[in-house]
């Protein structure tokens, strides 16, 4: 049955996930995705009460869980390591003959970072999309705070110069934003400390989890150096 065409963002309770599956997973129940969940196969959002939010990325991976294992009686592992692959930007080896992966098994984040980490760009193009000078990005070179592969820059060169054309503006320099370089590294040596128990083993799906887990540890800590600084801010408006 041709599902109702949608604007926007698809977001899903479980009872209309269940909906969304019926005609081709009749026996699907509730219990049976939170187990997916569990599993590490799907990893919806949730309200800040805690209330599970699903994608259609979220829908799909359902899809492609339960027909792998309906139609080719795959294990749980075998299907995760497939999705763990997907999730890295790669394509899974050894997928059986017809079956094919669907785009949208990625989330929008995943998906724009993912577009992100292979995106290349010249000295020029980070200049002109980021609006930074010549001498800026110099400095910004010079300092450690952006690096170039064979001459290419990725997103996050651009990510940085653009915050760094911003924070010019306001009389911070390269020379001044040192600190920021120093702060990242020991961040990340604390994100590194607390994954290495996952990064030991080789296993892809350990990998992927590992990369997870950092994710959300540099998230936390982004959110706690916000609050701290803010803190200070609110301090000072105050005094």
């Amino acid at each position: 049955m041709a599902q109702p065409e949608r604007r926007g963002p698809l977001v899903l309770n479980i009872g209309e996930v269940l909906a969304q599956l019926s005609d081709d997973f009749p026996t699907m129940t509730a219990s049976k995705i939170r187990f997916l969940e569990e599993k590490g196969l799907i990893n919806p959002k949730r309200t800040p009460a805690g209330y599970r939010q699903y994608s259609d990325s979220d829908v799909e991976r359902l899809r492609f869980v339960l027909a792998l294992q309906r139609d080719q009686y795959l294990p749980l592992k075998v299907i995760k390591d497939y999705l763990d692959a997907i999730d890295r930007g790669e394509r899974p080896d050894n997928l059986p003959p017809g079956v094919t992966v669907s785009p949208r098994i990625v989330s929008d984040e995943l998906a724009a970072e993912l577009k992100g980490r292979a995106r290349a760009l010249t000295e020029e193009q980070l200049r002109t999309e980021s609006g930074a000078s010549v001498p800026l990005l110099r400095s910004l070179l010079d300092f450690g705070l952006i690096s170039h592969v064979n001459g290419q820059f990725d997103e996050h060169a651009l990510q940085v110069a653009r915050a760094c054309v911003q924070l010019e503006g306001h009389g911070l320099e390269p020379r001044h934003l040192r600190p920021f370089q120093a702060a990242a590294d020991r961040e990340f040596g604390l994100v590194e400390r607390a994954v290495a128990p996952l990064t030991s083993r080789r296993d892809a799906a350990s990998q992927a989890r590992a990369a997870e887990a950092a994710r959300e540890i540099s998230d936390l800590c982004l959110s706690l150096h916000r609050a701290l600084v803010q803190d200070r801010i609110s301090r000072m408006e105050s005094s």
